[in-house]
Parts: C-alpha cells; structure tokens; sequence
C-alpha cells in the first residue's frame, strides 16, 4: 500500500517550478532572485530539477545553479508544492504520487499548472493516482505514521470542492496518502485570504518536526487578528492526538514582528520552512524573531544545517519556500 512520507524522509531530489509571466513577475528580477536562492541553496544538498515554462529558459539559464537539472514545460504559475504531485512510497521500492485536481486556488484558472504534476510523475518513472478532490501540497502535512492536518477553509471550501463532506474528504485522504487520523484546524491566517490568498494553507499553521512533535505558528499580539486564529489551533494541537494515540507534544514558534508590508498584512511564518537531505531551509524577514526562530530549529534538527533565504519576495507572491518546493522521497 501506498503512503505519504514525511519531509524529513531522505530524498531523491527537490522539484520547483521557475516564475512565469503574469503576477509572478512584476517585479522579475525580485522573483528570479528569491526562486533561485533557494534552488541553488538546496541542490548544494540534494539534486534540483526546476520545471520552466519554454519562454523563461534564458531566465534560468542565468539565474540557475548550473547543477540545477531543466525539465522544460509549459506553466501558468510557479508554485510547485501545490500544482505538483504529492510523492507516496509503498515501502518496497515502488515511487508513485497523487495528481490532485488544481483549479488555482479557487481564484484563478490554471489550465497548464493542472498538467504538472503528470508530467514531473512521468519524468520521476512513478505511478500516478488522479484525485478528483481539489487540494494542493499547501494544504496538508504528515507524520509518516498515519496522522495528517488540514484545514477546514481549503478542503471543505466552496471555491474548492463545492458539497464535499468531512467525512468524504477524510476518506478521501486515508485512499491517497495511507492516512488514518485526519486532525482539522478550522481556518488559516488572516492575509491569506487576499488577492493572491491560498484560503486557509496549513504549511503556514503548523507542521510536524517528528512524530508526535509538532510545530505551531503563534501570534502573540492580541491586537494583531491572527492572536485569535493561532490561539484556537493550539488548543486544538494540544488536545489532540495523533493515528497511535499519542498526545501530541506542541512547539511555538511565534510570529515575526512584522506585521505589513507596503500597507498590507502580510502572512509572514516560520512555518514555511523546507527539509532537505541534511539541511533545514528557513524563512527569513529581515526580523528580529528569525535567529529565535533559527534556535529552535536548532535544537529540533541536530545533525542538520540550518540555513535561511530571505523569503519577503515569495511572501508577496503568496507563499513561501515550502510552497515552491517539494520532496521526491527515496525509495
């Protein structure tokens, strides 16, 4: 049977898709710089493969780590931790993924982005599974060992999958990711409900260092209108338990102190780190919270690297590094 591996599983290699038109390059030079510091940190770890749209191969031809391996493919848009497919092992050398169905967040049609993840499938030699749920990798993490989180606001929302129960989301998830125990946090943080929101991702909420372990965003300004969003999900962690019954063991990680950017609430957090083969990737904003932050992922992650891109740039886009990544686990 086929499951889902966490990320700190060892890796073949890290998939990412290069920006391409529209939003994403406003400002191109900004996008080029914050998408290939983080390949060109990575594949200084593991292999990077970069999905490039035909008409930005000069780009990243110029801006790529030469060890930086091209897979060319037409893009709409370069956020390859949820328009790629999510990677399942059956722990007896099979590789295989879920090729959820993506509709651009609920806000803007990606005709290209839905092709994706069959196609990076294809290249890697794995089976593929077609989900008619409309998720993305944004939208879930795993333990390894049965447990999965999520939020209500993107599985079970309108703009998603329209009817869809929590109980045929659950099912749902057990058949593509081998999951047992689905834990639900009602909703996300407040800026990713703008123009170019995910509606709720759970990569900026929480996350899981180990099993049993698990990460938890927190603002601790009660003015600020995430106090109360991070208050309820920490309450929800710490009397939950995880698919072996374990009660789970919850780590703060607090907010950066910046709050707006150009006038808008931003959705800065240290949730949205990457774990390569020996190194955890970080977010970072210029903040007094990121060596804290750095600290604890430290402490959480002995044995690794512990390096950090400044992730402003992405942020404004949408996301951060985990949104623009995503692991190929090793058989």
């Amino acid at each position: 049977m086929f499951s889902m591996p966490p990320e700190w599983h060892p890796h073949t290699r890290t998939w990412m898709s290069w920006p391409v038109s529209g939003y994403a390059l406003t400002d191109p030079e900004a996008s080029y710089r914050a998408w290939s510091d983080v390949a060109n940190t990575i594949v200084r770890y593991e292999p990077v493969t970069m999905v490039v749209d035909p008409s930005e191969i000069d780009s990243a031809a110029r801006w790529l780590d030469s060890r930086v391996e091209v897979l060319e493919q037409p893009l709409d848009d370069c956020w390859m931790r949820d328009n790629g497919p999510t990677f399942l092992l059956d722990g007896r050398g099979g590789l295989a993924g879920v090729d959820w169905t993506f509709n651009g967040w609920g806000w803007n049609v990606h005709a290209k982005d839905d092709l994706v993840a069959a196609a990076v499938l294809e290249r890697a030699g794995a089976r593929r599974f077609r989900s008619e749920l409309v998720n993305e990798g944004g939208g879930i993490h795993v333990d390894g060992e049965g447990t999965v989180i999520v939020t209500e606001t993107v599985q079970l929302g309108e703009k998603r999958n329209p009817g869809w129960t929590k109980e045929r989301v659950e099912d749902e998830l057990r058949a593509r990711l081998g999951v047992e125990k689905v834990i639900w946090l009602p909703r996300g943080l407040t800026a990713d409900y703008g123009r170019y929101g995910t509606s709720g991702h759970v990569d900026l909420l929480a996350s899981f260092a180990r099993p049993g372990v698990v990460l938890c965003h927190v603002q601790p300004d009660p003015s600020h209108p995430d106090h109360e969003v991070t208050r309820e999900n920490l309450a929800i962690l710490r009397s939950s338990t995880d698919a072996k019954g374990r009660p789970l063991e919850v780590v703060e990680l607090l907010a950066p102190e910046t709050t707006e950017a150009d006038g808008e609430l931003v959705d800065y957090s240290y949730i949205n780190h990457y774990l390569a083969n020996g190194l955890a990737l970080l977010c970072s904003f210029d903040d007094p919270r990121d060596a804290e932050a750095a600290e604890i992922f430290a402490k959480l992650f002995p044995g690794r690297a512990i390096e950090s891109v400044d992730a402003r740039d992405i942020f404004a886009l949408g996301g951060g590094i985990h949104c623009i990544t995503q692991q190929q686990p090793r058989p």
